[in-house]
């Protein structure tokens, strides 16, 4: 979307700050991961530093570089580019093992002056377009996931927009983009990005009389991304409705810029509602197979551009200007929350007799992890038969009072897996008859 520029200093206030997550919370990125999509976030290059740094490669599975790939960014002279704040949102990227989402190839707005104040033929204009995206797609090549290979090609009643493009070369110019890409970039999914189309109306209409001419064409437009510069309270009733239409295109759909905004200040009412609004535009893209992620337009209200283009408005993203998570995080989460928890750690316990001896035997004692979560801590008990004592233990600390044995984990086998065991061993004294314990229990816990 458009720019945001923040004083260093406030950055500086921000990242002092910080006060993170738990560490025992599961991070975004992993929670979205395990419901088959990606949730990213666009972020400033020159601010990937301290806290804000930590935060974006801890919980984003996907980077998009908020300005630092537009044309006036990487080519601000014909011919000569400037790949620097790029190249480093791209490193960071790699460094963190996330996606980066491209953004954007081609756009009406941060041109160069060099581009807007030229007199150009429509021939000279197609092949400007033509060689920038050649030039930056192929920089890149094998290192994006996803492109927003034409940016904002609609006006609002969902005919062309009359931009430089629009105007000088008609719809043409959005099918050569994207040749051009593919031919560039043959890995990389090559997206169509708008706003005002999440919910079904004209604009989205035009979007999709326009990807279905593209398609016909045999343009190879992989996906359309759905903006979501959204206004507290407005999640669109057709949102999902109108995912899904698209993705019955045969297309991938994506969440691309998602902000919520608000009156200022934000209320705790406001917070709640904004908590709501996050989880269901998360639930929407859910719902739809072909819903390939979720990115939100900067993660801290520091980072945001819409105090600079709504006055008054504001506190739109999940973390706020000192970097907390706000409710909006929660929203998030509790809505990427796995669909079918998993159930607590049960543990099943077995006793064997290994090896016997006048007056003398060895046992070993098996736990095993019979629930889908890890079984944190463990206790065993059971009733010795009588002229049986525990004499020696390894591999967990047993106690005997009179009858009764008690067994419980080491530090370094406290933690069983799902599915995983651990056992530990006895020396004893019997008399008589040494039989097996008849009854054994075993307490997951501390």
């Amino acid at each position: 979307m458009l720019r945001r520029l923040i004083t260093g200093a406030a950055l500086l206030a921000a990242v002092l700050t910080t006060t993170p997550a738990s560490a025992a919370d599961t991070p975004l990125r992993d929670l979205a991961e395990a419901r088959g999509v990606y949730l990213g976030s666009a972020v400033t290059a020159g601010r990937l530093t301290g806290g804000y740094a930590d935060v974006a490669g801890a919980q984003f599975g996907s980077l998009t570089p908020g300005n630092e790939m537009k044309w006036d960014a990487v080519e601000p002279a014909r011919g000569a580019y400037d790949w620097t704040g790029a190249d480093r949102v791209v490193a960071f990227a790699e460094a963190h093992g996330q996606r980066v989402r491209g953004h954007t190839l081609v756009w009406h707005s941060q041109l160069p002056g060099w581009l807007t104040s030229g007199s150009w033929t429509a021939a000279q204009l197609r092949t400007l377009m033509t060689d920038h995206v050649t030039a930056e797609a192929g920089r890149y090549k094998g290192r994006i996931d996803h492109w927003d290979v034409v940016n904002e090609p609609l006006a609002e009643d969902g005919t062309l927009r009359p931009s430089l493009w629009g105007a000088a070369l008609g719809e043409s110019y959005i099918a050569d983009a994207f040749r051009a890409a593919r031919a560039a970039d043959p890995a990389a999914k090559l997206y169509l990005n708008d706003y005002s189309t999440d919910a079904v109306g004209a604009k989205s209409d035009g979007m999709y009389a326009l990807v279905t001419r593209l398609l016909a064409q045999g343009v190879p437009v992989d996906g359309v991304g759905f903006q979501a510069h959204l206004v507290l309270g407005q999640v669109p009733a057709s949102l999902e409705t109108n995912l899904r239409r698209f993705a019955d295109l045969g297309v991938d759909v994506a969440i691309t810029e998602l902000d919520i905004r608000t009156a200022l200040p934000a209320t705790e009412a406001k917070l709640a509602q904004q908590k709501a609004d996050y989880a269901s535009v998360l639930r929407a893209c859910l719902a739809v197979t072909r819903c390939a992620g979720v990115t939100v337009w900067g993660f801290t209200d520091a980072d945001s551009w819409i105090p600079d283009f709504f006055p008054g408005q504001g506190a739109a993203t999940p973390y706020d200007e000192n970097l907390r998570p706000k409710p909006a995080y929660a929203g998030i989460a509790e809505t990427l929350a796995p669909a079918n928890p998993p159930t607590p750690g049960v543990c099943s316990v077995t006793y064997a007799v290994t090896s016997q001896w006048t007056g003398g035997f060895t046992a070993q004692v098996t736990l095993r992890n019979t629930g889908t979560a890890p079984l944190n801590g463990w206790t065993v008990r059971w009733t010795q038969p009588a002229g049986r004592r525990v004499t020696q233990a390894w591999n967990a600390t047993v106690t005997q009072t009179t009858a009764e044995v008690t067994a419980t984990h080491l530090s370094y086998n406290a933690t069983i897996p799902p599915a995983g065991s651990t056992a530990f061993g006895l020396n004893g004294t019997w008399s008589g008859t040494n039989p097996p314990p008849t009854t054994l229990t075993c307490t997951p816990g501390q």
